[in-house]
């Protein structure tokens, strides 16, 4: 691509593996509020900035000279956190509103927003026989309080920049991405994480249980980051401006990724269901027809093969912390 791209949220998860992929070939400007010390992944062949983007300032000046938008700054984290935090998530429309508003004003060529699964309508996530949602189930609104509603008002405003001021928009609707440098401790920690994290603590301190939120049957999908960053590049790059699902269609319950994980670690826990415990909409997984109909893909990474990778990271990562 060779351009000027800046990366908002870099620090964070999904920002730290997409800088890391396109850093290769052009020039990459990063943005998040964190501390440098507290950014998953820090290069230093990328211009790297601590700046907090609701100041509307900060954002116009950040965006000077810049070609294309990477927006994944928000304020987020596992059910825990979306559900105890929904003001500080609503937050998050404020960093877009100024990027969108700046990214007019300097010209900028292309506008990517990072949306969620969280904006679809709640009565939709209820068919345990087929949770798979499509792109028009968002539709009459009613999304995760707080967080899904913030996602859900920003796509309405990258849409109406789009038709008003005639920026170029691309809108990713990510579903549970998952995978190493994100993560995985402190409660802004996502199921996979979580529960991986569990099991090594098991392990670790001769435990004999595990803690599970709910009562194991919600259902989601779980797209491992490399799957992410494959299908970002693909949406960002095709000339498809409306909201659209990254995630996988294959779906499992919490209890098959306990399963899983069992599997994997050869290790057998007794289960403690914390039915008071937040635990989200009872089953959702992703309609992949339209990504499939646009850009001729779909995420296929195995949950087994993402998960052993997940693991094995974070034990590295909490042996390094606690040995």
């Amino acid at each position: 691509m060779n351009k000027k791209i800046l990366i908002t949220g870099a620090g964070g998860f999904i920002g730290g593996h997409l800088v890391k992929n396109l850093k290769k070939n052009n020039k990459i400007i990063c943005a998040d509020i964190k501390p440098f010390e507290n950014w998953y992944q820090k290069f230093d062949d990328t211009e790297n900035h601590v700046v907090d983007l609701k100041n509307e300032d900060i954002c116009l000046k950040i965006t000077k000279n810049i070609d294309y938008i990477f927006n994944l700054a928000c304020n987020m984290g596992g059910m825990g956190f979306i559900e105890n935090n929904k003001a500080e998530c609503m937050l998050s429309v404020l960093i877009n509103t100024n990027l969108l508003k700046s990214a007019v004003k300097n010209k900028v060529k292309k506008f990517f927003f990072s949306s969620s699964a969280c904006v679809y309508a709640s009565q939709m996530q209820s068919n345990f026989l087929d949770p798979r949602l499509k792109e028009s189930d968002a539709y009459p609104a009613d999304p995760e309080d707080g967080y899904g509603w913030e996602k859900l008002f920003s796509e309405r405003m990258c849409r109406h920049f789009k038709e008003d001021f005639n920026l170029d928009v691309r809108i990713a609707r990510y579903h549970n991405v998952y995978g190493p440098y994100g993560t995985w401790e402190g409660g802004r920690e996502k199921a996979p994480a979580a529960l991986a994290r569990k099991f090594i603590e098991a392990k670790f301190k001769k435990l004999e249980t595990i803690e599970i939120w709910g009562d194991g049957n919600q259902l989601r999908s779980f797209m491992y980051i490399d799957d992410c960053i494959y299908g970002t590049n693909l949406l960002f790059n095709s000339n498809f401006s409306e909201p659209l699902n990254i995630g996988i269609s294959t779906f499992v319950s919490i209890n098959e990724l306990v399963d899983i994980l069992e599997k994997i670690t050869q290790i057998k826990l007794i289960r403690k269901y914390l039915l008071n415990a937040p635990k989200g909409v009872p089953a959702r997984s992703s309609n992949n027809d339209l990504i499939k109909k646009k850009l001729n893909w779909e995420p296929s990474i195995k949950l087994i093969e993402g998960m052993s990778r997940l693991y094995s990271w974070i034990e590295e990562e909490y042996h390094k912390k606690y040995r």
